[in-house]
């Protein structure tokens, strides 16, 4: 396939905006630590915390590379720090409303949705990468290679973890850790098929 030249100032914007959610999701994370009562979850948590802080230098590396400001605003970036803020926001406000399994569920859920952002700028920036041609790309694809798999896992873990909470609060039988944690889950086949097999589990 013919490789294009890609529209640079939206190459920015991603980046922007990737950057943006990086830095709202350690914030977010920071706040569902808080809010993890099941002991694996909180080491879980824990991890993808770390991880996040990690995924924040590797874009401040991206941008120093490449010469771009790393404080600049774009109206998009403002948007995606107000979401952030208000998921985190969300956590708080179901951590002070005192029923701690119920804030649990809430901070798995600000988490599943951060990360559905997150995971989408990196596949944007793993598809630029793939079909794009000019200066830069190869410090792109040396971030995106050094994130990848750990976005997938994020999303994919949390996604399992967030429904088996919520199958559990019902008072349904749950796989607890999900069967996306079980089977080590990194892509969305490998997610499908575990959800798939979840009642062989229970």
């Amino acid at each position: 396939m013919k490789k294009t030249q890609p529209h640079a100032p939206q190459v920015r914007e991603l980046l922007l905006q990737a950057l943006e959610t990086e830095q709202g999701g350690i914030k977010i994370y920071q706040a569902a630590v808080e809010c993890a009562i099941n002991e694996d979850l909180h080491k879980e948590w824990q991890g993808y915390l770390d991880e996040t802080r990690t995924h924040e230098k590797v874009l401040l590396n991206v941008f120093k590379e490449l010469g771009l400001d790393p404080k600049q605003r774009s109206p998009g970036r403002e948007v995606v720090g107000h979401i952030g803020q208000s998921l985190e926001k969300a956590i708080r406000m179901a951590q002070k409303a005192g029923d701690r399994e119920a804030a649990q569920l809430v901070a798995a859920e600000c988490v599943v949705l951060a990360e559905t952002k997150d995971h989408m700028n990196w596949e944007l920036i793993g598809h630029l990468v793939e079909h794009a041609k000019g200066d830069g790309l190869e410090v792109l694809k040396q971030a995106h290679e050094a994130v990848e798999s750990d976005e997938d896992h994020h999303l994919y873990h949390t996604t399992g973890w967030t429904r088996e909470l919520w199958i559990e609060s019902l008072g349904l039988p749950a796989v607890l850790p999900p069967p996306e944690e079980i089977k080590q889950v990194e892509t969305a086949i490998g997610a499908a098929r575990a959800e798939q097999a979840r009642s062989q589990m229970l």
